[in-house]
């Protein structure tokens, strides 16, 4: 907790993510690199979904990450109206369009895979429809944020929204246990081990930290240009101020 802390301030931020950012940006190429070998090279077609099944690669790390990069939001909203971390709104800013673009990379390549797997690339099945309010709420996050002349109040007007809208995260997770949905049942969090074969299972638990790096790398750097934004922005002022 006292590192959070050290890293609340922006400065104090901006130096750590310069040092870390080389290694972390290296560190996702070649994620990516032995990801993408396994999945469309060394990994066998499914028996069922055939080649469709590599659609999976992509599309359940988009998933986990946008669910992930939400319920950091709400973190962070909570952050923000609680403690009053100089770095939260500004975090938050940044992570809002990159959560965003995974929700949309999830339901893009799920109606890729509804196609050939359902016959249609879109119903109304809950899993689908409470992703795509995910989307909605991320959507929601990056205009209220902006919506204020006063970027106080915007951030705090966002970060209202994302602990209202975390309530949305446990509805996607068991909307295929709660309700009837053409969206097949977890295979992988089982209470009885996951139902995926090994040759399946590691490129996409491999993919999966990939995306994780990927989604840190550019949480990081889109915080830094938050922070550097914001300077200008109260510099501005200032020299307006004094004219």
């Amino acid at each position: 907790m006292a590192d959070l802390h050290f890293l609340a301030n922006p400065a104090r931020f901006r130096r750590f993510s310069q040092r870390v950012l080389p290694g972390l940006t290296l560190a996702t190429v070649l994620a990516f690199a032995v990801g993408l070998w396994l999945a469309l090279l060394q990994s066998p077609p499914d028996y069922q979904q055939g080649e469709t099944v590599r659609i999976m690669f992509v599309h359940v790390p988009s998933a986990w990450l946008s669910m992930a990069g939400y319920a950091l939001l709400a973190a962070l909203g909570a952050a923000l109206l609680v403690w009053r971390h100089p770095l939260a709104a500004l975090m938050a800013r940044a992570a809002a369009p990159v959560g965003a673009c995974f929700a949309l990379v999830c339901l893009a390549t799920g109606s890729l895979w509804g196609r050939p797997m359902w016959g249609t690339y879109w119903v109304w099945d809950a899993r689908l429809t409470s992703m795509l309010l995910l989307f909605f709420l991320y959507l929601g996050h990056i205009a209220l944020s902006r919506a204020y002349d006063d970027p106080d109040r915007g951030d705090r007007a966002a970060a209202i929204l994302a602990l209202i809208g975390v309530i949305n995260l446990p509805i996607i997770k068991f909307s295929v246990d709660w309700w009837n949905t053409l969206h097949q049942p977890a295979s992988l969090m089982r209470l009885d081990g996951p139902a995926i074969h090994p040759t399946i299972l590691l490129p996409l638990l491999w993919m999966a930290g990939s995306f994780l790096l990927l989604f840190i790398l550019l949480v990081l750097v889109r915080t830094e240009t938050e922070i550097d934004r914001r300077r200008l922005e109260v510099a501005d002022l200032q020299a307006s101020g004094g004219a």
